[in-house]
């Protein structure tokens, strides 16, 4: 029995288009199920390694580092490279990594890792506290002086001590101070004794002639 050439070419036609398809999954399998997200972290950086993406799609990466962005959203295709710096700290970080395929929901990560501390990074310094200055005691007032302060001439006895010693009157001269008279005195005394004198002559002498008229 012989087939005919037309269902040959026909059977040939469906195993060809068969393994086209087939060849087609594959290739479009291939891709997907080849997505490497690599990462590590450590006390100072982050390194990202992402390999074998649909670079047909878009795709996009995010890194955080307690809740603040180290890296912003970003966009890439087939892979993506990079190495990114932490900021210094003096306790242990959480970096977390977010990758969203472009080709299904689950090609995507979300993992979290943390990041040490460097153990040749020094600690801060505590800032010093402020020392109290406890107010200083109050100053002890001079006790005065039991001892009396030696006296000091006084302006008149100074100036009694410094000008010169009154002259003594000599024995001849009268004291005016104890009689209260000058040395006129014996003089007028005598002037009016014989005004006197005078005056009792003159009256002797006219009486008398009065008496010898009579």
């Amino acid at each position: 029995m012989t087939i005919p050439r037309r269902s040959w070419r026909a059977a040939g036609t469906l195993a060809a288009a068969a393994v086209v398809g087939l060849t087609g999954t594959v290739l479009t399998a291939g891709p997907a199920a080849a997505h490497t997200p690599t990462w590590a972290v450590t006390c100072n950086e982050v390194s990202l390694h992402l390999t074998a993406y649909n670079d047909r799609v878009t795709n996009q990466v995010t890194v955080t580092v307690d809740g603040k962005d180290l890296l912003p959203a970003e966009t890439f295709g087939r892979g993506f490279d990079k190495t990114i710096a932490l900021p210094e700290h003096d306790k242990a970080l959480t970096v977390r990594l977010v990758v969203k395929a472009g080709d299904g929901e689950q090609f995507s990560r979300d993992e979290s890792k943390e990041a040490p501390v460097c153990q040749d990074t020094p600690p801060k310094p505590t800032p010093p506290k402020p020392t109290e200055t406890k107010p200083s005691e109050t100053p002890t007032t001079a006790k005065p002086s039991t001892s009396a302060p030696a006296p000091t001439a006084t302006p008149s006895e100074t100036a009694s001590s410094s000008a010169p010693a009154a002259a003594t009157p000599s024995p001849s001269s009268p004291d005016l101070a104890e009689t209260g008279s000058s040395s006129a005195t014996p003089i007028i005394g005598g002037a009016a004794v014989a005004v006197l004198l005078a005056g009792g002559g003159i009256m002797w002498s006219v009486r008398k002639r009065r008496t010898a008229q009579h």
